[in-house]
């Protein structure tokens, strides 16, 4: 290069050598673009002088995408995404053939010429003069990894991709600059295993070890001849020479490069002619990216993990930055999903609820104390074709799940208890719980603004023989409508949300549950994990966890390893450990002689409430031990199924409760779950039972029940939303979504 004079300026010598220079550079774009020789090389010359010192003196060369591996807790592979399917590999992990074969296919002269090969770009501008066009070009390749650069820095973005590709002569300018720049920075090999890192091999792959992978399913190292010169030879044309799609011209390609290899001596022509005999031996690995080829069952969790990537800040402070970072990719991430719980997840959805139903289920499982996500699963798997979703029913809108969320039924009664126990109302606190009642009214708010029943809307009990007074313990157990719409009204509704926001307890679209009486009876959409975290803030005595995916994160740039924060649990105080404690007591008599006794677990501690909304469109059950919580939910994502007369797992149900369905795939998805581990006690209270009053229980006891859910604040959606019932709240009861105007529903019914 030439070297500026002590006076700063460049001697009229240099400015003639850099004038020609530029010549030469003109002369090499127009050996690459369609445009004539004559005349063209003087204008271009002429036009780019000025403009080449402009030219950024440093190319910008990003991280290689790289594949991304998720891992269960146990360093299990979950599954691979990416957006670009490569594996970074140095030059001593790449076979000799393979270097020979590219270097003699796209640049013979590689070693011997500088960034441009001069008499490259005479030969072609005479040979393209003749033809009068473009037949042969002159890019070495450095020229072809710098373009590559700009392709990849261009990522997916299309325009981008047609600016870095374009045939133009400033582009072309562009490129060699940068080119003269990388022979001086990296030197000849580096340039190379650069270049085979970063090439198109088709099929997904990007890079020579993804390309080996993907065509013959062994490291680039071990490439044979034939096999090196078959993945060389593709380099021009992806799509022409694909293997794959055909053999014949991607054959003859290949064994032009091995003729070219023989001609500039890089192998005998002995070698070249067995080589040409060789078959392909092509032994194809399918392209496999993304969350649908996670196993277990575990597409969803996957899924969940990507979103919480994109979404958290602490990966960045824009959505932007994260979604680079994660196209990025080289992402090693270890989650919290256990496989042995995740597994136990899906073999009872698939036991108890079929692929083919009308109805899906939906199971997560929590760790209390930590907020741990140790298992997610579906009923119907995640895909694209028939009975497959990319909804994940678990999980709110913002991480991909349910636009609503699903109104959860009497599941919502103990955060109700647990309000009025906070606020000093004894566990034996009764109300007279008739079977049928107008919603008590006045009720305080935390706005000081009293809510009424202006529209003297009634809520009734499951059945008419639930006629009180009952206690707290006998309410919960039968899942008492007209109880829990008393107790509201006797301490307000300012404590009931102030407990659901200790608890994190929002609807399904992010919003705050509205606040009006029926929320008590489970009339708003929430999701499944939004419940098991809230529920093991039970288990813990209390604590609450924000739940959490990521145990740790690395990040593989080059040859260095570096690690990434993660979000961490977030752990408050939502409730005194009498008022957990007292709750336990409470749910653990659900299971043993209410309506959650399907679902019971024989062999250790455990609690739970049923849940079951108007018109049976929605039936759950969540439930505890001191060491795992779990939400399980059936019904219809859109909403329009009545689990009436139902088939659901081959069984035939005439109505659906929450305790008969969801109950029994909570029960075997915890005791597979909870093999071998510990079985810790609860801090259970004693509650005394109320008195005994044969004439008014005769007949009560009907089983199980099933809770409110009616809701007509929104519109129906296919993606989880929930459509208009055609039922009754008290006007004013909600707000729709997205500020539609106000719905009513029906407290009628209870889990």
């Amino acid at each position: 290069m030439p070297k500026k004079r002590s006076g700063g300026g460049l001697s009229p010598t240099q400015q003639a050598a850099k004038f020609l220079g530029v010549s030469v550079l003109a002369g090499a774009v127009m050996a690459g673009i369609a445009l004539p020789a004559a005349g063209a090389l003087g204008l271009a010359a002429k036009g780019s002088a000025t403009g080449f010192d402009d030219i950024p003196a440093n190319l910008k060369r990003p991280p290689l995408s790289q594949r991304t591996t998720i891992l269960d807790r146990q360093g299990n592979q979950i599954a691979q995404v990416y957006s670009r399917d490569r594996t970074v590999v140095e030059l001593k992990d790449i076979s000799p053939y393979m270097q020979k074969a590219i270097v003699a296919i796209e640049d013979s002269r590689f070693y011997e010429h500088g960034a441009i090969d001069l008499k490259g770009v005479l030969r072609a501008l005479n040979k393209n003069a003749q033809n009068g066009g473009v037949s042969e070009g002159a890019s070495t390749l450095t020229q072809q990894y710098v373009k590559n650069v700009f392709v990849e820095e261009a990522g997916d973005d299309p325009t981008k991709v047609a600016e870095a590709t374009q045939q133009t002569i400033g582009r072309k300018v562009k490129e060699l600059k940068f080119a003269i720049q990388v022979e001086q920075d990296l030197g000849k090999h580096k340039i190379l295993a650069n270049y085979l890192n970063i090439t198109y091999f088709g099929q997904q792959a990007y890079g020579v070890e993804a390309a080996s992978q993907r065509y013959f399913s062994k490291h680039a190292k071990d490439l044979t001849l034939p096999e090196a010169a078959l993945l060389a030879g593709i380099v021009q044309s992806p799509s022409r020479y694909d293997p794959v799609n055909d053999e014949a011209e991607a054959t003859k390609r290949r064994n032009v490069v091995l003729q070219r290899m023989a001609n500039v001596g890089n192998i005998s022509q002995a070698e070249a002619d067995k080589a040409v005999k060789e078959p392909l031996g092509l032994k194809v690995t399918q392209p496999r990216n993304g969350c649908i080829t996670a196993v277990k069952g575990a597409g969803f969790f996957c899924k969940y993990v990507e979103r919480i990537f994109l979404n958290d800040p602490v990966f960045g402070k824009t959505r932007q930055q994260r979604a680079k970072i994660w196209n990025q990719g080289g992402l090693t991430i270890r989650t919290t999903l256990d496989p042995q719980a995740q597994q136990s997840v899906q073999d009872s959805l698939k036991k108890h609820v079929y692929q083919s139903d009308s109805v899906a289920g939906a199971a997560v499982l929590v760790e209390p104390g930590t907020g741990k996500v140790l298992a997610m699963g579906q009923s119907k798997p995640y895909g694209y074709g028939k009975n497959e979703t990319e909804i994940n029913y678990s999980v709110g809108s913002d991480l991909g799940g349910s636009n609503y969320g699903f109104p959860t039924g009497s599941t919502f009664k103990p955060f109700v208890a647990a309000a009025a126990l906070e606020q000093g109302r004894p566990p034996t606190q009764e109300y007279s719980s008739p079977y049928e009642m107008p919603y008590p009214d006045p009720v305080q708010t935390c706005s000081g603004k009293p809510w009424t029943n202006q529209s003297h809307e009634k809520v009734p009990n499951e059945s008419k023989s639930e006629v009180g007074p009952y206690q707290l313990k006998e309410a919960m157990a039968k899942s008492v409508n007209t109880y829990f719409v008393q107790m509201v009204a006797d301490i307000g509704l300012c404590p009931v949300m102030q407990i659901v926001d200790k608890l994190h307890v929002v609807q399904g679209s992010g919003d705050k549950l509205p606040e009006v009486p029926a929320i008590s009876l489970g009339s708003r959409g929430i999701s499944p994990l939004t419940m098991a975290s809230a529920y093991a803030a039970f288990a813990s005595r209390g604590t609450y966890c924000t739940p959490v995916a990521i145990e740790s994160i690395t990040q593989k740039i080059g040859g260095q390893k570096k690690s990434l924060a993660v979000p961490k649990s977030s752990c408050t105080r939502a409730m005194s450990e009498t008022t957990a404690d007292t709750v336990n007591t409470l749910l653990q008599g659900v299971i043993d002689s209410g309506t959650g006794s399907q679902a019971g677990l024989a062999d250790r501690a455990n609690a739970g409430k049923t849940g079951t909304t108007d018109e049976r469109k929605n039936a759950w059950f969540v439930g505890y031990t001191p060491n795992l919580s779990g939400a399980v939910w059936v019904g219809s994502a859109s909403q329009r199924v009545k689990m009436i007369n139902i088939n659901i797992g081959g069984v035939f149900n005439p109505l659906v409760y929450g305790g008969q369905v969801p109950g029994p795939i909570w029960r075997d998805a915890m005791t597979g779950a909870l093999v071998g581990k510990e079985a810790p006690a609860f801090n259970l209270v004693n509650i005394p039972d109320a008195p005994k009053d044969e004439d008014k229980h005769k007949g009560r006891d009907r089983g199980d029940g099933h809770g409110n859910g009616g809701d007509n604040g929104g519109p129906g959606d296919n993606n989880g939303g929930f459509p208009n019932p055609s039922i009754s709240f008290p006007n004013g009861f909600f707000q729709g979504p997205n500020g539609g105007p106000r719905g009513n529903g029906n407290g009628s019914r209870h889990g």
